[in-house]
């Protein structure tokens, strides 16, 4: 797909991969609309990439709804989401702190997965009405797994319960589409440079990536939207899921 004059969304637009996504977007000519709940931060985002900011709630079926509508009123239907938004507190199965929180299990469950299949969903039934490209492909939704979807690690139950379901619901989607020209892809990062590994003391970070085998160091936003692009961009790219790793296989901790 040509991207360029394409309306774009990216969930969790405003930081982190998302921003990444949505700049790399911008800079090839898209419409973006920003899909966060921080108000602040997508509307300097929004500013900044001259796209239009959403305040969204993606665990909210009626946030989302009206995010969509807002998106759409300014850019017109999307031919392209890429869903970034997720969180991921971490919490043992049991512990001395006692069992983990069934409703901190369930917020994982519906942000990452449940919020995902919902942008999707949304997105795809826009993209379904619209007019074939001549390639004949309608638009392309991708999503954001991670390592812990296989290399769960001790306290990352609810998180990689999540980004498993990504994983696995992305080949059938894309059966679901494929008559209808709309492609679902799935990257799966490794250790970026988030606000969440940001956040840890320098020391940590180093370790952390002397932790991949190559390249060993933490991977950099702009490779995480490089390869958002190059999907949007190859049509061949379908119902497939991509570690984005440097070759990392993550020890129980």
């Amino acid at each position: 797909m040509d991207i360029s004059g394409k309306a774009a969304i990216v969930t969790g637009g405003a930081s982190g991969l998302g921003a990444a996504t949505a700049r790399a977007l911008a800079e090839a000519g898209a419409k973006v609309a920003i899909f966060d709940m921080n108000e602040d931060a997508a509307n300097a985002m929004a500013s900044e990439i001259g796209g239009v900011a959403c305040v969204t709630n993606v665990a909210d079926d009626a946030s989302v709804e009206a995010a969509f509508d807002k998106a759409r009123d300014a850019h017109g239907a999307a031919r392209i989401l890429v869903n970034c938004a997720g969180i991921g507190p971490a919490a043992k199965t049991v512990s001395s702190k006692g069992m983990h929180p069934l409703d901190k299990f369930q917020q994982v469950i519906n942000v990452n997965l449940i919020g995902t299949f919902n942008c999707i969903r949304r997105a795809s039934a826009d993209m379904i009405e619209q007019e074939p490209m001549e390639s004949g492909e309608r638009g392309v939704c991708i999503n954001t797994a991670s390592v812990a979807a296989f290399d769960g690690q001790i306290g990352q139950a609810a998180y990689s319960a999540s980004k498993g379901g990504i994983v696995g619901m992305t080949l059938p989607i894309a059966r679901d589409l494929a008559n209808v020209g709309v492609r679902i892809m799935t990257i799966a990062p490794g250790l970026f440079k988030t606000p969440l590994l940001l956040g840890l003391p320098q020391e940590v970070q180093d370790s952390l990536g002397a932790s991949v085998p190559f390249p060993s160091r933490l991977g950099d936003p702009s490779e995480y939207a490089a390869l958002a692009k190059h999907i949007v961009e190859n049509q061949m790219l379908n119902g497939e899921v991509i570690r984005l790793d440097g070759a990392i296989r993550m020890a129980p901790k």
